[in-house]
């Protein structure tokens, strides 16, 4: 019986976590294999060491869902031909894996070694941001930055805390994307926010990129397209006004559709006929005209 209990009160704290997006998965057609991973709570003391070793305060919303659970893993499959193939990919690491990108120098690195410090340039638009983007994170002591989720290797969630300065712990931060190509891109002000674009896009492959730019590449779209259909189709607008899109709009009606055929003219045999006894008449002419021996 209190097995029983405990199994029941962990599917209730388990679908107030996912929001109740794995029963939603599990009615979708050709989605198979959902697992969503149990994780125990993280305690106060490694929340507290953290920031000590960090120098920066946990948000209260991510505080709040680490005490809940220590880290985030739900993954989804399709079947494709009879076979599963791992699609959709939830993640948000746990307290022992929220490390900073930056390393700190070895003794052994050379003097001169390139790193990521050397991408910071200083530009107007980088500075103040653009309109209303937020300027972007610095690569130097200027930022800090953990990994909350590495994107199955399409680039890197992070938490950032932005204009810090050597020896202060830092309060404010926010979630960011950084790119393959080293570029950051502003997603939300507060976890809570990306928590829910997380659950709203389904774990897809580069959903991320939705917020670049240049957006996922086309692969990533026909899966959006197919699994998330409503959101895709907002964010295409959003994204492109004039509502032309890189997929490859098919319309059944007119693909499928018969083509007349169109009747061929027949040759007329009477201007053949008249065309070939003029030509003979001349020839019979040049014969009966030569020079006479």
């Amino acid at each position: 019986m209190e097995e029983t209990k405990e199994s029941l009160a962990f599917k209730g704290v388990a679908e107030r976590l996912t929001l109740g997006i794995t029963r939603i998965l599990e009615n979708m057609p050709g989605v198979v294999d959902v697992r969503f991973a149990e994780r125990e709570p993280a305690e106060k003391r490694s929340l507290l060491s953290w920031e000590q070793k960090n120098a920066c305060i946990l948000p209260e919303d991510l505080r709040d869902f680490y005490l809940t659970t220590d880290g985030f893993t739900l993954t989804w499959s399709v079947k494709l031909d009879n076979e599963c193939v791992p699609l959709g990919c939830m993640m948000i690491n746990s307290v022992a894996r929220l490390c900073p990108l930056l390393q700190p120098l070895s003794l052994f690195s050379l003097p001169n070694a390139p790193s990521l410090a050397d991408l910071d340039w200083e530009e107007s638009n980088t500075e103040s941001g653009t309109g209303h983007a937020p300027a972007a994170p610095h690569f130097d002591s200027r930022s800090r930055f953990f990994e909350l989720d590495s994107c199955g290797g399409n680039g890197k969630v992070c938490l950032v805390y932005k204009n810090c300065t050597p020896g202060v712990v830092a309060q404010q931060s926010e979630v960011w994307f950084l790119d393959r190509s080293l570029c950051w891109h502003f997603m939300t002000t507060t976890f809570t926010s990306y928590y829910r674009l997380m659950i709203t896009h389904l774990g897809l492959p580069e959903w991320q990129y939705a917020f670049t730019p240049y957006g996922p590449s086309p692969q990533a779209k026909q899966w959006a397209s197919l699994y998330q259909p409503l959101i895709f189709s907002n964010e295409l607008c959003s994204a492109d006004p004039a509502g032309d899109s890189s997929l490859n709009k098919l319309d059944p009606t007119r693909a499928f559709k018969g083509k007349a055929k169109v009747p061929v003219p027949k040759k007329k045999q009477s201007t053949q006929c008249s065309l070939g006894s003029t030509a003979k008449t001349h020839g019979n002419t040049g014969k009966n005209t030569g020079p006479k021996r």
